[in-house]
C-alpha cells in the first residue's frame, strides 16, 4: 500500500493478520527474550576472562569487568528482543474490515466515505451545465466529461450517468434537481426515438437507449412512457439490423441490465440472456472454468476478466427477475469462480483490474462502405467489486471454501477503486495523447461501487 493512499485514508485491503514470513520471526524473537540474554551475557563473561591480560590489578579486577561486560550485554540483548516484539505486535494485529490506516483518530468519528460522497456532490453541482439549445429547449445535465474544453451542453450518456449518481448520492439539497435531469433526457430523445451517444450521430443505439431508459425508469419515470422507446430498443436490437452489437458482450449486457430495470417483463430479456450464456467460452488455465471475451461469436479474443465480471453481473440481475435454468447458473457461476481463482497478486494492482479499451464499429446505415465508430473504455476494477458483491458470489465462496479468496480480491479491488480518485471523482489517463479526462460513467462506477463495498463490510457495534 503506497504512502499516497495511506494519506487519503486508504481502506485496509485485507482484514486478517498479516504475516509477511511465517512463525519464525516469533520464535526468534521469544528465543532471544529468553534464553539468548543469559547465554549472551555468559558468552560474553567466558570470553573477557579468557582474554583480559594476568597484569590486571588481582584476579577480581577481571571477574568484576567480565561480570559487568556480561550483564550489559544481557540487558541489551533483552532491550532489543522488546522492541522486536512490540514491532511484530503492531504490524500483526489484526484490523478490522473497513477501519482507517494510519494514524489513529482522537476520538471515535466517520470513516473517510461520507467526506469523499460529499465532495462528489459538491463538484458535481458546482459543474452541472445549463444550456438553452435551439432545438431541444432548456438543458440540465452534464456534458460526457467534467472541465471539458470548449462550449459544453449535457449528453444523453452524461446526464443518465449524473442521474445515477444523485439517486446514490441521495441529493441532500435542491441544487440539482431530479426533475429538470429527466426532463433533459427525455428532451435529448432523438427524432425518430432512441438515444445514442455524442459520436453516434442520429442514429439511435441499443446500448445508449437502454442505459437512458434503465435510469429513467430508476427515477420513476412511467411504465407507459417507457414502453414505446423500449420497443423501439427491442426492434432494433436483432441480428439483422445490428449484428455487430449482438455480437459484444459490453454491448448486451449493457442492454440487458438496462431493459432489466425498464421492462422486466419483456420477452426480449430471456433471449439476451441465452445470448450471453451461450456466448461464453472455456479457460484452460483455470480448470476449464467458463468465462467471457469482448465477443460472444467466433473468433472469441483472450479470456477477459473485465467481460466476465459484466456477464456476471447482467446474469445475477437476470437470475432475480426471470429466474434460471440449469445452463444459466452453471455459466454464472463458472464465471465467478474463474474470478475468484486470479493467480496473479497483489489483488489490488493484478494484471486482472487492468482498464481495458475497446471499439464499437458499426457499419452507417446511410453509406455501409463506412463506419462509425464508438471508443469504449472500461473501469474494470469497479466491474469486479460488482460481480465479487453479487448474491451469488457469496453463496458459491461459501459454498466452496473460499471465503478468504472472495474477501481477498474483493478488497483488493475495492482498494483500486479508490485509488483512482480525488475528491470523489475520478480520472481516465487517455493511452494515446497522457490527457486527463473527468468521464462522468468513471466517476458513477467508483462511487457505486465504494458503496456497495462499504455496505458488504459494516458491521454494526456489538
Amino acid at each position: 500500500m503506497s504512502q499516497q493512499q495511506l494519506r487519503r485514508g486508504q481502506l485496509r485491503p485485507d482484514p486478517e493478520p498479516h504475516v509477511p514470513h511465517g512463525p519464525r520471526p516469533a520464535r526468534l524473537v521469544r528465543w532471544l527474550g529468553g534464553f539468548g540474554c543469559a547465554a549472551a551475557g555468559y558468552a560474553v563473561f567466558q570470553s573477557l576472562v579468557g582474554v583480559l591480560p594476568d597484569s590486571m590489578s588481582g584476579e577480581s579486577a577481571r571477574y568484576a569487568i567480565a561480570v559487568v561486560s556480561g550483564l550489559a550485554t544481557a540487558v541489551a540483548t533483552w532491550l532489543s528482543a522488546a522492541l522486536l516484539r512490540s514491532r511484530y505486535a503492531a504490524v500483526n494485529t489484526p484490523v478490522p474490515t473497513g477501519q482507517l490506516t494510519g494514524p489513529a483518530p482522537t476520538h471515535a468519528g466517520p470513516g473517510p466515505l461520507p467526506e469523499l460522497f460529499s465532495a462528489a456532490y459538491d463538484t458535481l453541482a458546482e459543474q452541472v451545465c445549463v444550456a438553452d439549445d435551439p432545438v431541444h429547449g432548456r438543458l440540465t445535465g452534464w456534458p460526457h466529461s467534467l472541465g471539458e474544453t470548449g462550449p459544453s451542453r449535457p449528453t444523453s450518456v452524461g446526464t443518465a450517468y449524473g442521474l445515477h449518481i444523485m439517486l446514490d448520492l441521495g441529493m441532500p439539497d435542491g441544487r440539482i434537481g431530479a426533475g429538470d435531469l429527466i426532463d433533459t433526457l427525455w428532451r435529448l430523445r432523438l427524432p425518430d426515438g432512441g438515444w445514442s451517444a455524442r459520436s453516434q450521430g442520429s442514429e439511435a443505439r441499443p446500448e445508449v437507449t437502454a442505459h437512458v431508459l434503465g435510469a429513467l425508469a430508476r427515477a420513476g419515470a412511467s411504465r407507459e412512457r417507457l414502453a414505446a422507446e423500449v420497443a423501439r430498443c427491442e426492434a432494433g436490437f436483432t441480428h439483422e439490423l445490428d449484428r455487430t452489437g449482438r455480437e459484444l458482450t459490453h454491448v448486451v449486457t449493457t442492454v440487458l441490465r438496462g431493459l432489466l430495470r425498464a421492462a422486466p417483463g419483456s420477452d426480449t430479456l430471456p433471449l439476451l440472456r441465452d445470448a450471453l450464456v451461450e456466448g461464453a467460452v472455456t479457460d484452460p488455465r483455470r480448470q476449464h472454468r467458463r468465462c467471457w471475451t469482448y465477443r460472444l461469436a467466433p473468433l472469441h479474443g483472450p479470456p477477459s476478466p473485465l467481460h466476465t465480471a459484466q456477464a456476471v453481473v447482467a446474469l445475477d440481475r437476470a437470475a432475480r427477475v426471470l429466474g434460471e435454468n440449469a445452463n444459466a447458473r452453471a455459466a454464472r457461476e463458472d464465471g465467478v469462480r474463474w474470478l475468484l481463482a486470479c493467480p496473479d497478486a497483489p489483488h489490488d494492482t493484478c494484471l486482472d483490474l487492468s482498464n481495458l479499451r475497446e471499439e464499437v464499429r458499426r457499419p452507417r446505415t446511410d453509406d455501409p462502405s463506412r463506419h462509425e465508430v464508438l471508443n469504449v473504455r472500461h473501469f474494470t476494477a469497479s466491474w469486479i467489486v460488482r460481480a465479487l458483491l453479487t448474491t451469488g458470489a457469496r453463496d458459491i465462496a461459501r459454498e466452496d471454501g473460499l471465503e478468504e479468496e472472495r474477501r481477498e480480491r474483493l478488497n483488493g479491488a475495492a482498494s483500486a477503486v479508490w485509488a483512482g480518485q480525488t475528491d470523489g471523482i475520478w480520472t481516465w489517463v487517455r493511452d494515446d495523447t497522457s490527457e486527463l479526462r473527468r468521464p462522468m460513467w468513471m466517476t458513477y462506477q467508483g462511487l457505486s461501487a465504494l458503496r456497495a463495498h462499504a455496505v458488504w463490510v459494516y458491521l454494526p457495534n456489538g
